[in-house]
């Protein structure tokens, strides 16, 4: 049987499509029971859609903190930040860590003349003569947060400029050595990255980290994986309790080859030989001899920088996983 075809070429038996969201008459359900059905039905919906049970559970941070959904959380640590990365285009990345308590010069030197003030008044203050000297030390490990500063600068500048983002700078996102860092991208107009954790007490990221790329994990282990999963480098300046457990983390899942090898770089030789005694460790058998040529020591922020490059020129790569260009390290004469 023929179509009734109009005069614009339209099949007359073919309803219009459907409004996506618009109904001429409503469904039942799109009006609570009358009152004149059941006096009490409206208070007793209204108990109901108050109750946890109907919250969806996207909007329910109660069910959400349960321990049963410990994964979904995880998996949620994880996949915000994965998500960012690579709408910002981030590729790989150099990871630095250090001392919080490692402030900029003019900082530290303001901080030991405020004491010095200080104890001129109370010159016995044993207690005040001791933060005296902490702060002397800072003062002079001051100097590490302009080499990092430096060599996040020439991260930032190197490849293909500032708007490269195939390799960036990548902290804990906290003040100290993390903040030279994300200055010193910040400095050459280049992103970075700061991975802050949640914790008891109130917390700030540095001012200089790339905003969009400053991410805040719940789990220390989710944050650890987001460290390791692009990195092409660790570098470590001197610091504590936080960059010794990134170090050791990150030289045990080389040792194991849990991971491809990476450069480990140790910023600050006499730091480093006095913190941790390598040599007593090889001798005592905790480690092997081998284990020493998984980092190198550095001093300078060009000095770090060209390590990392000729180590991959040994390795036979850029220091772009598959890219030979502005990354790659010149061949020897």
């Amino acid at each position: 049987m023929e179509s009734d075809i109009s005069d614009k070429g339209e099949r007359s038996e073919i309803p219009p499509p459907a409004h996506p969201q618009i109904r001429r008459e409503p469904l039942p359900w799109h009006a609570p029971k009358s009152l004149q059905e059941d006096p009490e039905a409206l208070k007793n919906v209204r108990v109901i859609m108050d109750s946890p049970s109907y919250r969806l559970a996207i909007e329910d941070p109660v069910f959400q903190a349960k321990d049963d959904t410990r994964g979904i959380r995880l998996q949620l640590d994880y996949l915000k930040p994965e998500r960012f990365l690579v709408e910002h285009g981030v590729f790989h990345t150099v990871v630095v860590f250090g001392s919080t308590r490692i402030v900029e010069p003019q900082a530290a030197e303001a901080r030991v003349v405020e004491l010095r003030r200080t104890l001129s008044q109370s010159p016995d203050d044993k207690a005040l003569c001791g933060r005296l000297a902490v702060a002397e030390r800072v003062l002079r490990n001051s100097r590490y947060y302009e080499a990092a500063r430096d060599f996040a600068r020439i991260v930032g500048e190197a490849g293909g400029g500032p708007g490269d983002s195939r390799l960036v700078v990548m902290t804990g996102g906290g003040p100290g050595i993390m903040e030279a860092v994300n200055r010193g991208a910040h400095d050459a107009g280049a992103k970075s990255v700061g991975l802050n954790i949640d914790l008891p007490h109130e917390q700030y990221p540095n001012p200089y980290i790339t905003p969009g790329l400053c991410f805040r994990f719940h789990y220390f282990a989710l944050r650890k994986l987001h460290f390791m999963r692009r990195a092409r480098a660790l570098i470590a300046f001197p610091g504590g309790f936080g960059t010794m457990d990134e170090l050791f983390e990150t030289l045990t899942l080389i040792q194991t080859r849990k991971i491809k090898p990476v450069p480990v770089i140790l910023v600050g030789r006499s730091f480093w030989e006095r913190a941790i005694d390598f040599d007593f460790l090889i001798a005592e058998g905790v480690i092997d001899a081998e284990d020493r040529e998984l980092f190198w020591y550095a001093e300078s922020a060009e000095d770090i920088w060209d390590g990392l490059l000729c180590w991959y020129r040994r390795n036979g790569e850029g220091l772009i996983e598959g890219y030979d260009g502005p990354f790659s390290c010149p061949k020897e004469d």
